[in-house]
């Protein structure tokens, strides 16, 4: 059902707008992984952990995006 995990590498070789759909796409993920789990349906109960963890990945990288773009802004003052 759920994909292998991502990398930091794979993460951060992506676009912002690539890392908001990869973000969308693993809520979406979670989401069924979490009806399964409710449904008695779900057959590895890791798997919530790892899209979990994926999720916060993607989050990290894209606020060092923003955090890189504020910075820059910030220089040309």
């Amino acid at each position: 059902m759920a994909e292998k995990m991502l990398r930091r590498e794979e993460i951060r070789a992506m676009t912002g707008s690539e890392l908001r759909d990869k973000l969308d796409e693993k809520r979406q993920e979670l989401y069924k992984l979490r009806m399964a789990w409710a449904g008695n349906s779900l057959d590895n109960p890791n798997e919530v952990r790892k899209v979990r963890k994926d999720i916060a990945r993607i989050q990290t990288i894209l606020r060092e995006l923003e955090l890189a773009t504020e910075v820059v802004k910030g220089e040309g003052e």
